[in-house]
């Protein structure tokens, strides 16, 4: 699937349309791949918003995850591992049990910890180009 955003004001409807791609598909964990200042955090948060979490306004980059809870989604966890170190890093804060979790987990940066990624998790990858973003979404 592909999808394009030629301004932050098209993200709400993107959001909905891979909501509504992952609850067809039956998934929960997407893999958000794309340069600095791609979008992914942006659009994590306007998929939070259709999600029904209001509490979301920063990334989980210094804290590498934040924890939401949404009435008709459950729990959902956003990875942030730009600052990681090294796969054991994230290792030793659990991820391998989180990943298990029948809940939605949003990664940015998965490449950081590509032995740790968790199985039929969605690829999306971000592309800016003159200030269309275009979202490819492979399963």
């Amino acid at each position: 699937m592909k999808l394009e955003a030629k301004a932050l004001s098209d993200l709400p409807e993107v959001a909905g349309k891979l909501i509504d791609f992952l609850d067809q598909n039956n998934r929960k964990k997407v893999l958000f791949y794309g340069e600095m200042g791609a979008g992914k955090t942006t659009l994590i948060n306007a998929i939070l918003d259709m999600m029904g979490i209001e509490d979301h306004s920063s990334s989980p980059t210094f804290s590498i995850v934040n924890e939401y809870f949404s009435v008709n989604f459950g729990t959902i966890y956003h990875f942030d591992f730009y600052r990681i170190k090294d796969e054991v890093e994230a290792y030793d804060i659990g991820v391998e049990e989180i990943f298990e979790e029948d809940a939605y987990i949003f990664i940015e940066w998965p490449e950081r910890i590509e032995n740790l990624l968790p199985e039929n998790a969605v690829r999306l990858k971000i592309t800016l180009h003159d200030q269309v973003r275009t979202i490819d979404v492979v399963l």
